[in-house]
């Protein structure tokens, strides 16, 4: 904390100039001003009134620590200010006599921010701020704050420390120690205590972890944290603390959220990968909560630990979802990918059903009506028609860019996103099509990576995140999508579009085949996704094969939750009553192309559920192809059948599918079932999950011979 106060940002007087909270900021950043570190003294304090109305800072105590990060700041800067009378700073506990000022460029750097988090845990230290308010000089002041002198020195130098407490136990008084030196049985009390022995080692302390963040990440953040900390030491338990500041965040080893006993959540921003933390008694309050009673929250989460009370698995963006540090390339290639892919979807059902209904109103030339902001008529339904099939059209121009700005977030965080929207409208330009945005996206979150890997020298630090970053990736991942990468892309995307084109008889069969298997596959996983994505991003420029690729797409997708609810119908007898319950529900899953919809039926019994789903989704992409079916809308299942082409003859595809799914499901259950007639696979529910193995299978997997 060297360069960040120095004695002309310490005001030991702050009486003199400020009674107010606002009058306290101008006054410290005044001596900012003066110092070159703040540029406009007005905007800066703007920028702090702002982050002041977001939540009050003043903390029990006696401190207040207004700070932001603004744009107005040369270089992180601390100034601390006393006041004998005390400014209301909102704390609960009355006015503040400590208040420091904390201002961090809008694009601080994490070597900065980590220092001004130290600076947090320290406030929480009462020797500390003791010390503070005691110091006789603004110089002394200054070297408290930056470490240079340590907070008891004072004491030590007038002789008032503990020194001569500690020598007491050392008095030369006769006999102190002769009691037990020499009493002849005065250890065998405790060396013979019964069930000493049996006892063994001591039980494990109790084990907490917790996150700590706040909306800008600098103070009350690691504030929390160490207010968790000293309360759990207190206490006698275990914690371990992740801090999600501006400086970025470690995530914690996954062995130690396993080997955790309860959670607790000091927050005023989303917790990031939240799901990770599922399953365990849980707290969850606001950050200030952690730094003023800590002691509580510990004591509130360990009750709920002796109750078994816990937490539900919740959802998270795909982003958060980052893995652990030693996975392979393969599984972070598939996790940016399905970033990416996860984000776009809402803009592929948005928007491509916008284009569905345009079409459904006005027909199959809406394509060619004018632009709605020179020519709508209010009572013509055509003009409806072109509004929203030309919302739906700007909705779809985002797919390629949002596509290939999410992979590069799910690569590089933040700073992936500008190259990354950059090099996907790159993409669109170049009719580089959806094969373009991969390859923008994975190109965004390489370089982003490349550069932060590089040492960039500390002037340059601040504007690293906001210009040097977005400038730098922009222009080199527009340069290789224009004129290296892109031009052999768009040729590759050309020729695959001629090919759907020119798609027919056992080719286009055989295609069909394929999507059908990889929509089926894993109902809603990755393989699933990519089959989608490859047939959605044909919808960009529409021919009759890429038509064909989506109607297929979407026909097999619909196979495996309608199969699993037939056969619950058919053969109910051949699954549990939960499973019967589930079937009910596929019905609607199925029928609205919510492949997902047979996930808990793979779940209980994948080895015979996934391959009869891919054997009926293969089927109805062959048929599907065969039949020449051609679809303009992304989604809706059998809501968008009015704008199929060839309608009849794709509830046939899909029938047909359903029918065999249904039928080696049946077929696969069946031949399991070895007991005496009359007993229902429901029946047996209880017998097949008590060894963990379907009913005529050992735990192992082995076949095993069941007798009544």
């Amino acid at each position: 904390m060297t360069e960040m106060i120095t004695a002309d940002l310490v005001d030991l007087e702050l009486d003199l100039s400020a009674e107010t909270k606002e009058a306290a900021a101008r006054s410290l950043a005044e001596r900012m001003v003066a110092l070159g570190r703040v540029s406009d003294l007005d905007g800066f304090l703007a920028d702090v009134a702002a982050r002041e109305a977001q939540m009050p800072t003043g903390l029990d105590g006696g401190i207040g620590i207004p700070h932001c990060r603004s744009a107005h700041v040369t270089e992180p800067t601390l100034a601390f200010g006393r006041s004998t009378r005390g400014i209301d700073f909102g704390a609960p506990d009355g006015p503040a006599d400590l208040i420091f000022l904390i201002a961090a460029p809008a694009g601080a750097d994490d070597a900065h921010l980590t220092i001004l988090s130290s600076l947090a845990r320290q406030l929480m230290d009462a020797e500390f701020t003791g010390a503070l308010r005691s110091a006789p000089t603004a110089q002394e002041a200054a070297a408290l704050i930056r470490g240079e002198a340590s907070p008891g020195a004072e004491r030590d130098e007038d002789g008032s420390g503990d020194a001569p407490d500690a020598e007491e136990p050392d008095a030369e008084e006769p006999g102190a120690e002769e009691p037990g030196a020499e009493e002849p049985g005065a250890e065998e009390p405790g060396a013979e205590e019964p069930g000493a022995e049996e006892l063994g080692a001591p039980a494990p302390p109790f084990r907490i972890v917790a996150v700590t963040s706040c909306p800008t990440g600098i103070a009350h953040t690691y504030m929390a944290a160490e207010s968790l900390e000293n309360a759990a030491r207190e206490a006698g338990v275990e914690l371990t603390v992740e801090t999600q500041g501006s400086a970025g965040f470690t995530r914690l080893d996954p062995a130690v959220i396993a080997a955790a006993d309860a959670v607790i959540f000091a927050h005023d921003v989303p917790v990031r990968d939240k799901p990770r933390f599922a399953g365990k008694p849980t707290v969850d309050v606001g950050v200030k909560a952690g730094i003023n009673r800590p002691a509580e929250l510990i004591a509130e989460v360990r009750e709920k630990a002796a109750r078994g009370e816990t937490t539900a698995p919740t959802g998270t963006a795909p982003v958060d979802n980052a893995g652990d540090a030693d996975d392979g390339y393969g599984t972070k290639l598939r996790k940016w990918l399905m970033s990416g892919v996860s984000y776009m979807v809402p803009f592929v059902a948005a928007g491509g059903l916008l284009i569905a209904l345009g079409f459904a109103i006005g027909g199959w030339k809406i394509d060619k009506a004018p632009s709605v902001a020179e020519h709508f008529i209010w009572t013509d339904h055509t003009s409806w028609a072109a509004l929203l099939f030309q919302i739906g059209g700007l909705a779809f121009a985002f797919l390629v860019p949002v596509l290939a700005g999410y992979i590069a977030y799910g690569m590089a965080d933040r700073p992936g996103l500008v190259p990354g929207f950059v090099g996907g409208s790159v993409a669109v330009t170049i009719d580089a099509g959806f094969l373009g945005g991969l390859a923008a996206g994975l190109l965004a979150g390489a370089v982003v990576m490349g550069i932060q890997r590089v040492r960039i020298p500390a002037v340059l630090r601040g504007i690293m995140p906001v210009v040097v970053i977005p400038l730098i990736s922009s222009a080199v991942v527009g340069f290789l999508m224009f004129l290296v990468v892109g031009k052999p892309i768009a040729s590759l995307q050309s020729a695959l579009t001629d090919w759907l084109e020119g798609l027919t008889g056992a080719n286009a069969i055989i295609l069909g085949v394929i999507l059908g298997l990889m929509m089926c596959f894993d109902l809603g996983g990755p393989l699933n996704k990519v089959a989608y994505a490859f047939a959605v991003g044909g919808l960009t420029h529409p021919t009759d094969g890429s038509l064909k690729v989506m109607a297929a797409a979407m026909a097999a997708g619909m196979v495996p939750p309608l199969a699993m609810a037939l056969a619950t119908t058919v053969r109910g007898r051949l699954f549990t009553k939960t499973e019967r319950e589930n079937g009910k529900a596929a019905w609607f899953l199925g029928a609205s192309f919510i492949t997902e919809g047979a996930i808990p039926f793979a779940a209980a019994d994948p080895l015979r559920v996934i391959p009869a789903s891919m054997a009926g989704g293969a089927v109805t992409g062959a048929l599907s192809m065969a039949f020449g079916c051609t679809l303009r809308a992304p989604h809706g299942g059998v809501f968008v059948v009015p704008l199929i082409g060839q309608p009849l003859l794709y509830l046939v595809a899909v029938a047909a599918g359903v029918g065999v799914s249904t039928g080696v499901v049946v077929l696969l259950k069946g031949a399991r079932k070895t007991a005496p007639s009359g007993e229902g696979a429901g029946d047996d529910a209880g017998a097949e999950s008590k060894g963990g193995a379907p009913l005529g299978e050992a735990p192992d997997g082995k076949r095993e011979s069941v007798t009544a």
